[in-house]
């Protein structure tokens, strides 16, 4: 349908244009047609038992006379399914309430707090401009602008490029500002403090609250956080066969931080939850990066390898690397295998659970995602080059993420309960390129 549809809009700009300049419709369709190229992609990403993703990409670039480029672009993706709430499981059932404010989900005995209520839908629009400008300089600005229904973040961005040595090495410099809205459903939770949690009736099946409940009595509205980034960087040509890029990344963040819908569990000697607290995070973040990558042209395909290590005054210290071989199979055909590890040690906040016994830190989160783990993804890629120029691949990837303790003692129940689950995906994508 989108194919249709853009020759539909193509032919009617064209034949408006041929009536102006007195030139053919055939000829002013296949003159506009051929300044612009279309990449289109359709992806999914599955847990076992937890989140899913669907998201459908369009992107479209046109090429002027003067070699500048404008590109925009559409991203839409929903998504569904459970997420860990960041409480301990326990060896009996428990409950939380939602975040909402409304309503309250049961967990079974020994498994891992999950909130399946996580939906929402993301939109979000970019648009950029490359200028070329005095023969070996190059500048663009993007602006880009993502709205789901509790967060809303709008940006710009500048980069600025210059070839040296007859183009065989470029160095360019970034910015970004961004601003982020975040509206959680059911307020912002005070951070540090008690989540109110109804008492579960069986028999009825209802969610029962305590007469002296008020609704949103430990929430607090909205916030906002602001992220500004620097990136520098080389590109060389080492031969005609190989070229290398790195780069230096520096992002400053300013703001709220901490994710309105994690929890803490605060637990006895016994292992025993005795209370249930919203996590807090520092409202400032300081990050370095240093980024490698170098690409190597074969008789038969291309190979690519990618180091990138990251550290950040959280105390989160992260290594990558990513490696994709690009075999072609003839001169329309090619599979890429795709390989990729990651590690990063623990934030210095991160705690799975906290001490009934130990004073309540400034603080504190039980989410994975900033706790120590490994990471790595294996998959490949199949594309195809059809006969009138266009392109379509397909992608299937495994993703494992194993969290790791980062040295906690785990008391009573805790030891014989699974505290760091392994979060288990399937990828998914369909690319056309026309």
């Amino acid at each position: 349908m989108q194919l249709k549809n853009k020759g539909t809009v193509a032919t009617a700009l064209a034949g408006a244009a041929c009536a102006l300049l007195g030139t053919p419709a055939v000829q002013a369709e296949e003159e506009m047609l051929k300044d612009w190229k279309f990449d289109t992609a359709i992806l999914y990403y599955g847990e076992t038992d937890r989140v899913s993703l669907a998201e459908g990409v369009i992107s479209a670039t046109k090429t002027n006379d003067d070699d500048s480029l404008f590109n925009v672009k559409l991203v839409i993706d929903t998504l569904t399914g459970a997420s860990a709430n960041g409480a301990v499981a326990q060896p009996y059932a428990q409950t939380f309430s939602r975040p909402s404010g409304k309503d309250g989900y049961v967990v079974k005995p020994g498994e891992t707090p999950l909130d399946d209520t996580f939906r929402d839908t993301r939109v979000q629009l970019s648009g950029s401009w490359m200028q070329p400008f005095a023969d070996t300089w190059r500048g663009t600005g993007a602006v880009n602008f993502s709205r789901e229904y509790d967060y809303m973040s709008l940006g710009v961005s500048g980069l600025l490029e210059k070839d040296l040595f007859m183009r065989n090495t470029t160095l360019s410099a970034g910015l970004s500002f961004q601003f982020d809205s975040i509206d959680p459903v059911g307020g912002k939770p005070m951070t540090m403090t008690s989540m109110l949690t109804p008492t579960y009736n069986e028999a009825d099946d209802l969610f029962d609250w305590d007469d002296d409940y008020e609704e949103g009595e430990n929430k607090d509205g909205s916030d906002s956080k602001t992220t500004t980034d620097l990136i520098l960087g080389v590109t060389q040509v080492i031969n005609r066969r190989m070229l290398m890029q790195f780069n230096y990344g520096l992002s400053v963040v300013d703001g709220y931080m901490t994710d309105p819908y994690k929890l803490v569990s605060v637990v006895d000697s016994s292992g025993i939850t005795q209370d249930v607290i919203y996590e807090g995070r520092p409202d400032s973040r300081t990050k370095h990066s240093f980024f490698w990558q170098t690409k190597y042209a074969l008789d038969n395909g291309v190979v690519d390898v990618s180091y990138r290590y990251a550290t950040d005054d959280w105390e989160i210290d992260s290594h990558t690397i990513d490696s994709r071989f690009r075999f072609n199979l003839g001169d329309n055909n090619y599979i890429q295998p795709h390989l990729r590890y990651y590690q990063q040690s623990a934030a210095d906040f991160y705690r799975p659970f906290l001490n009934q016994s130990d004073a309540t830190p400034m603080y504190a989160s039980a989410d994975y995602r900033v706790g120590e783990m490994t990471a790595y993804t294996v998959g490949l890629k199949y594309g195809h080059k059809m006969e009138n120029g266009h392109e379509w691949a397909v992608r299937a990837e495994y993703y494992q993420q194993d969290p790791k303790n980062a040295g906690f003692d785990e008391p009573g129940a805790l030891a014989d309960l699974d505290l760091y689950p392994s979060v288990k995906a399937v990828i998914l994508q369909f690319n056309y390129h026309f």
